[in-house]
């Protein structure tokens, strides 16, 4: 506000409580040309009762007792022409009235001079009155359980969380925040990949579901896919986005690791990168082959819910179980138990074991053993999804699935030799 310095304080306000109340009645008299119903308020109606507002608070001296009268009176008029306006044409919209309470409030704002906040109240008063049509849509194809899943989601990240003490307890040192918050971190990436698969549901081929499931998980949707190879007599598309999903693996982790240990991803990156790009790119390629049919494939990849309170509870006892598995494992067994702890963790979700060396590295674990049981963890996985497809899938997917995902295992062991 320092452009209009020939004006006094007071006129600057003035002008900004009357130019974005404008805005707001602007769209509200659009709005009402286009109804054909009544209406309340315009370009006049709405700069007056931004006028109000701020004028309300000059003269209360900024006490909230006024404005807060100020505040009824404004909705005591809403509340008439709301009446009006049912009893005219039964229409029940609240949308102006409300937008009337709103506006009286920005000039109360501005006196304060928290211009930044009514702006930004006037911006996202005018986007939820223009969107109407978009937002009723959505809002339609929205269905319940996306709605309780994003409850869920705020429940774990917003509710819980903060909840927990940030200390570490017991002979191994487990912290309660940070077990809570690796949980969250898991059910983010998890729940990003659900809603997008939520969003293109039934478009993007198989392929993209290979994608999106690989960053949900890599063995669920090797497992979903292999059993549709059943179905469908496609083995190149579906043994290409079975190796997509291996490749996508590489890339979830790595985003995990750049959260969790910086250390062990700057160990890791380049190896990871590498897998990744020759999974995804040997997938594509195969997936491109001809299969001999013309039935288009069909996309049906349905994940489930990853933010069931349940699975977030397991994933924490798991990660805590891991954590003080790798710790006896270093402080008895040496490398050879980790490692053999590694392979082992490799026939189920990978995910609680390597995100426990997240948290041991360095103090408890030294950053070159956990990188390579990170490397053989990973390895170990793969080789397992291959016995999974080759178990569940057509025998035209099952077999270079495995062939592929055993390449893909013993190339992810390769870095081994230069990891120190």
């Amino acid at each position: 506000m320092q452009t209009f310095n020939w004006l006094p304080p007071q006129g600057t306000q003035i002008l900004f409580v009357l130019f974005v109340s404008f805005l707001i009645g602007l769209e509200r008299e659009e709005r009402k040309a286009a109804d054909d119903h009544y209406a309340f308020g315009g370009v006049r109606t709405f700069p007056l009762i931004g006028m109000i507002g701020y004028g309300t608070a000059v003269l209360s001296g900024g006490d909230l007792l006024p404005q807060a009268i100020g505040f009824a009176v404004i909705g005591g008029f809403l509340m008439i022409a709301y009446s009006h306006k049912m009893g005219s044409s039964g229409y029940s919209g609240v949308t102006s009235e409300m937008s009337g309470l709103a506006t009286y409030l920005i000039g109360a704002l501005a006196y304060r001079q928290l211009f930044w906040l009514a702006t930004a109240m006037t911006v996202a008063s005018i986007l939820l009155l223009e969107l109407k049509t978009r937002l009723e849509d959505m809002a339609k194809r929205i269905e319940t359980t996306d709605i309780l899943t994003l409850a869920k989601f705020m429940l774990l990240a917003a509710v819980v969380l903060p909840l927990l003490p940030d200390n570490a307890f017991g002979p191994f040192q487990i912290n309660p925040f940070k077990t809570w918050l690796v949980v969250v971190a898991v059910s983010a990436v998890s729940y990003a990949s659900y809603v997008l698969q939520r969003l293109t549901k039934g478009r993007g081929g198989i392929m993209l579901a290979a994608v999106l499931g690989g960053a949900y998980s890599s063995t669920v949707t090797t497992v979903v896919i292999a059993r549709r190879s059943m179905e469908e007599d496609r083995p190149h598309r579906m043994t290409g986005a079975i190796v997509t999903a291996s490749g996508v693996m590489y890339l979830r982790l790595a985003a995990l690791l750049a959260l969790f240990n910086r250390d062990l991803l700057a160990r890791l990156a380049a190896p990871f990168a590498a897998l990744a790009a020759a999974a995804i790119l040997a997938g594509w390629y195969w997936s491109r082959r001809p299969d001999g049919s013309s039935t288009a494939p069909a996309r049906e990849f349905a994940a489930k819910n990853p933010l069931e309170i349940g699975t977030a509870l397991l994933f924490a006892v798991l990660f805590v179980a891991m954590m003080a598995a790798t710790r006896l494992a270093v402080m008895y067994s040496g490398k050879s138990g980790v490692y053999s702890l590694a392979a082992l963790m490799g026939v189920t979700d990978v995910d609680p074991f390597i995100l426990g060396l997240t948290q041991s590295a360095p103090a408890a674990t030294p950053l070159p053993l956990a990188a390579a049981a990170i490397l053989i963890a990973a390895a170990s996985n793969n080789a397992i999804k291959g016995i999974y497809a080759y178990a569940w899938a057509s025998r035209r997917t099952g077999l270079p699935s495995l062939i592929m995902l055993l390449g893909l295992a013993a190339c992810g062991l390769v870095p081994l030799l230069f990891t120190r």
